[in-house]
């Protein structure tokens, strides 16, 4: 029963350890994703 619940603990520190990588590599995405769309307005706007 000790065992378990310390196996229990240890997956879920590991799952919650690798959602906040993925966390972070989503928000550095969506800052990426944003900083090209707005490159591209500009330069569509600036050809007219």
């Amino acid at each position: 029963m000790f065992w378990t619940i310390i196996g229990i603990l240890i997956t879920l520190w590991l799952i919650g350890f690798v959602l906040n990588i993925i966390g972070g590599l989503i928000h550095i995405l969506l800052i990426i994703a944003i900083f090209v769309f707005v490159f591209r307005l500009g330069q569509r706007f600036g050809k007219r």
